[in-house]
């Protein structure tokens, strides 16, 4: 009895052996998932700087401060998406720029408080991994991370079967920077009406309002892979995936300049709802699209779509991707400095008391 029943265990066991299933079968490749790894250590090694300990593959990514020079730092965190672009990404079937579209909507909010980013890490999530396909997106982010000067130290892949469709993808960033305490923007105490309104120029759309986009590009019937209608040089698709500037290095070297007292990141919220968002309870901005020219693409949209001029302003940075609030008497400096650093700067408004955004001339923008 004992021995029939040790064969019949056994042989169950070598049931269970034979016809096992594995995680490949599940639909998990953990082969996948180190083949990505080597591909991208080139990528990351590639954003390497004072600071930076170690490489990828570790169960957590190392950073020294004081290596970084720091001696009082206060550590500023940020975290953010590409959102709905990464369908815009998909439909194009190009990968390479949503990688930085992520660093910039990470560093370009640290850079508002003053802190220099010092390093990110990535989440990419999908139902099947394609290596060739995720090594495009990090390349994005490496690219990200060398134009902000900040080192890709870790991120997680995870494939997750039945979780997304099949060349779908989520795309997460997670960044921190320094900024010596006594450095902290905004200086509240230090804006007072009559200060400008510095606005540097966006590379286009860059990463918010991309429901929309999408939605205008539905109902008009437009082709992504014809010539843009409002240029015809290169393809819609591919010009509404220009990627999100990343003013980090200049904006940098104009806080050490002196003369910066608040910067704002225009992202979701437009114009209208990020400018209050580093001012004074009692103070406001007046802004005048005389002082700037509203770019093609978001003249397309407001056609295409029928936006109202006021809609466009609380959607989109319709050209300026972000500001800075400067006394008056420090306005020319920087507009010259940051004019010389490769940025196209236009001086678009002034402080003011009260509350909220004002924008004279938005029928400037009915097409």
């Amino acid at each position: 009895m004992a021995a029939s029943s040790a064969l019949t265990l056994a042989e169950r066991a070598e049931g269970v052996i034979t016809n096992g299933l594995t995680y490949r079968d599940a639909g998990v490749d953990v082969d996948a998932g180190n083949a990505l790894v080597d591909r991208i250590k080139a990528d990351t090694a590639s954003t390497n700087r004072p600071g930076s300990i170690g490489g990828i593959g570790g169960f957590g990514g190392l950073f020294d401060p004081k290596a970084a020079g720091y001696t009082d730092p206060l550590l500023v965190a940020a975290t953010d998406g590409v959102g709905t672009k990464l369908t815009l990404a998909g439909d194009v079937g190009r990968h390479d720029t949503v990688g930085q579209d992520l660093v910039a909507m990470c560093v370009n909010d640290l850079i508002v408080q003053g802190a220099e980013p010092l390093f990110f890490l990535d989440y990419f999530a999908t139902g099947a991994l394609s290596v060739d396909q995720a090594a495009d997106v990090v390349a994005g982010i490496a690219e990200g991370c060398r134009l902000s000067g900040c080192a890709l130290i870790g991120g997680e892949t995870a494939e997750m079967p039945g979780l997304y469709r099949p060349g779908e993808y989520d795309l997460a960033g997670f960044s921190v920077g320094a900024v010596e305490r006594d450095g902290l923007l905004p200086d509240t105490g230090a804006i007072q009406p009559g200060d400008r309104i510095l606005g540097l120029a966006s590379s286009g759309i860059h990463s918010n309002g991309f429901s929309l986009v999408r939605r205008i590009v539905e109902r008009s019937g437009a082709d992504l892979a014809a010539p843009a209608p409002y240029d015809p040089d290169i393809a819609l698709g591919e010009s509404l995936l220009t990627p999100t500037r990343i003013y980090v290095k200049n904006l940098l070297a104009a806080i050490r300049l002196g003369g910066i007292t608040a910067l704002a990141h225009i992202t979701g919220g437009g114009l209208t709802e990020n400018i209050p968002r580093v001012l004074p309870k009692d103070m406001g901005v007046r802004l005048d699209t005389a002082c700037w020219d509203l770019p093609p693409v978001f003249g397309w949209l407001m056609r295409a779509g029928g936006v109202a001029p006021a809609e466009m302003a609380r959607t989109f940075n319709c050209g300026i991707g972000m500001i800075a609030v400067v006394p008056a008497t420090e306005a020319e400096k920087l507009i010259a400095f940051l004019t010389y650093k490769g940025e196209r700067v236009h001086d678009i408004g002034t402080v003011v008391s009260g509350e909220g955004v004002e924008i004279a001339g938005l029928d400037r923008w009915h097409v």
